[in-house]
């Protein structure tokens, strides 16, 4: 049996934490900045958890995390 690929797309954007969880980091941050105001800014910073129903399909995606 082959071994599986991992996905390197997915391998960039998240990443695995010691329990199981998913981190992401927020959207919104790249470009239109002048419009947000200076807490969205900050609030974007920070990292997020991917949901419940989303983790196992980016799970699949990362095969040996």
């Amino acid at each position: 049996m082959p071994k599986i690929k991992t996905k390197k797309s997915a391998a960039k954007r998240f990443k695995v934490t010691g329990s199981g969880k998913i981190k992401r980091t927020r959207s919104g941050k790249n470009h239109k900045l002048n419009n947000k105001s200076g807490k969205t800014i900050r609030s974007l910073r920070k990292q997020d958890y991917v949901s419940k129903s989303e983790e196992k399909n980016i799970k699949e995606l990362l095969p040996y995390k």
